[in-house]
């Protein structure tokens, strides 16, 4: 019996110690992809009158669509301290916190789960980041005629007047990365992946996903347009992955039945 333990013991450490190792691989993965990403700022735009011009442009696809509602819903920080605080710590938070924690889940999960849930963040991020490149965009607060709620709430927060980057860390955000939102179309994501995994419970994401919707836009960093490019984007990355892991998955047995 004492030997039976010993051998249990002797499998089970060498596979704890593969498990932290995937996860410290993770880890460092995500924040690499995160420090692509701050990088990319030294290689944007950051001449304010072309994207100024550009939201203007999208604006006025939204008046031809009838979904100009940014202009009222940033009216509303007029209502109560309280509701701006919660606004704003809400868009400086909730998208990193929350986030990580969805993706720690699904990690627990598993990799037929985790996976999809990676690869899928990777290339909506990718194409935002190429969009920001390409066409970058004024955010209402550096448009003009709209309240800048978090510059107006940052001292009584962690964040400062650059959008939701902590105080002191503005340089490393890119200003005029407005269209399409990555705050909007994480939680969309986030969304998509945990209705995958747990069903009608996961319709639950959705309740989040809305919140950080209003939020981005009640604080003056992005148009409901913006909103619908992030869903549009991150709706666009998951079902890709639905296609391509299955496909892929194939082609691995194909490969080994073969060999």
């Amino acid at each position: 019996m004492a030997n039976r333990a010993r051998e249990v013991q002797e499998v089970a450490a060498p596979a704890a110690t593969r498990g932290w190792r995937a996860a410290l691989v993770e880890m460092v993965l995500i924040l690499s992809l995160y420090v692509v990403y701050s990088g990319s700022r030294m290689f944007a735009s950051d001449a304010l009158r072309p994207a100024q011009k550009r939201a203007a442009e999208l604006l006025d696809i939204e008046s031809a669509l009838h979904l100009s509602w940014e202009g009222a819903i940033n009216q509303l920080f007029t209502v109560s301290r309280g509701l701006s605080l919660f606004g704003s710590f809400w868009y400086a938070t909730a998208h990193y916190v929350v986030t990580a924690i969805v993706l720690l889940w699904l990690y627990r999960r598993g990799a037929a789960v985790y996976g999809p849930a990676r690869l899928a963040l990777v290339i909506s991020t990718i194409i935002a980041l190429v969009a920001y490149l390409l066409l970058p965009t004024a955010p209402p607060r550096l448009f003009g005629g709209y309240a800048d709620v978090l510059a107006l709430t940052s001292g009584d927060g962690w964040w400062g007047g650059d959008a939701s980057a902590p105080k002191g860390l503005g340089g490393l955000t890119n200003q005029l990365a407005a269209f399409p939102s990555l705050h909007a179309g994480y939680p969309f994501l986030a969304f998509l992946m945990l209705r995958r995994a747990f069903g009608a419970v996961g319709w639950l994401a959705l309740g989040y996903a809305a919140l950080v919707w209003w939020a981005i836009v009640f604080t003056g960093d992005h148009y409901v347009i913006d909103v619908l490019g992030g869903i549009a984007y991150a709706t666009a990355a998951y079902f890709a992955i639905r296609m391509l892991v299955p496909a892929m998955t194939s082609r691995r047995a194909e490969s080994g039945s073969s060999g």
